[in-house]
């Protein structure tokens, strides 16, 4: 990946660094209650680096503490897929959660299922304000735009050992000014290739970690209940499944233990699950698993 640059791609010394000084500011943290924003040039994977650290330093790294990389060689997604985009065209930052209510009491765990959502919507809605790309949401967590994967969201749980509210480390990866010739994948796209209004990767991440905060502590103050009203404006669950390309679409589900589903996928569960009705009319309860939507006019996959 580093021995020729490609012709039609930005040369990298010319893409810029992030803005530290920007993301670390007093004013910000304090706007947003984000704890501790860390920027470092290179690691293998952010989320690693944070599931290690939540572990061996608890106290360091508190509730929207932020690690963002300028460079990660090993990032990691669903289903164990590993990627490496060149460097300084992407964003790649994890954050810690440690979710508890206004009260300081612990959210029910079984509402973790939805904080990669909630990342995604904020994502979302994220691309639209600052750079006008109007974006989709596949599910479980990826984000299209136009039919392409322009960013993926990996939320893992870190260790429970010493009682206390186990942290999630929610990762969020997303392509900013990578050329087609250095895309993972054809179906794959950026924020360049999509004529986005800006580029710039402070801007986006600060609007990003700023969205997320607030949408977050909306939902940790609601016992992290997806029906309720969230930031003042329409409940998590409503606000995903009106965006989630997936619903309504015929998918084939690739499920743990090498089974697969074809089927309607319908609706989400109050667990953020997917449904999918089979082609005998049982409907079925995904919870994990990597959606392929099938293309029904041509026969083929989407």
């Amino acid at each position: 990946m580093d021995a020729e640059q490609p012709a039609n791609s930005e040369p990298r010394a010319l893409r810029p660094s992030l803005d530290r000084d920007a993301l670390i500011h007093q004013d910000f943290l304090g706007a947003t209650g984000i704890s501790r924003v860390e920027v470092v040039e290179s690691t293998g994977s952010t989320n690693a680096d944070l599931l290690r650290a939540v572990t061996t330093e608890p106290k360091e790294w508190a509730d929207l503490a932020v690690l963002t990389a300028e460079h990660q060689t090993a990032g990691r997604g669903r289903l164990d897929r590993h990627w490496e985009s060149p460097e300084r065209s992407a964003i790649s930052v994890s954050i810690v959660l440690r979710p508890v209510n206004a009260q300081g009491l612990p959210v029910p765990t079984q509402s973790y299922s939805w904080l990669s959502l909630l990342g995604a919507i904020a994502l979302r809605e994220t691309l639209l304000e600052t750079t006008g790309v109007p974006a989709d949401i596949k599910w479980p967590n990826d984000v299209l735009v136009r039919g392409k994967k322009i960013a993926g969201i990996l939320a893992q749980m870190g260790p429970m050992a010493d009682g206390s509210v186990p942290a999630v480390i929610l990762g969020t990866g997303l392509n900013v000014t990578l050329s087609e010739d250095e895309l993972p994948v054809p179906t794959a796209t950026s924020l360049q290739l999509e004529g986005a209004t800006t580029v710039d990767r402070t801007a986006i991440l600060r609007n990003y970690l700023s969205r997320f905060a607030a949408l977050y502590r909306s939902f940790c103050n609601a016992d992290g209940d997806p029906s309720a009203g969230l930031a003042g404006g329409p409940s998590l669950h409503k606000r995903v499944e009106a965006v989630m390309v997936t619903l309504g679409r015929e998918v084939k589900a690739h499920l743990p233990g090498d089974h697969e589903l074809v089927g309607h996928a319908s609706r989400l569960d109050e667990y953020g699950s997917l449904l999918v009705v089979d082609h005998g009319g049982r409907e079925h309860v995904v919870t994990a698993g990597d959606v392929v939507h099938l293309r029904t006019t041509e026969g083929g996959y989407a």
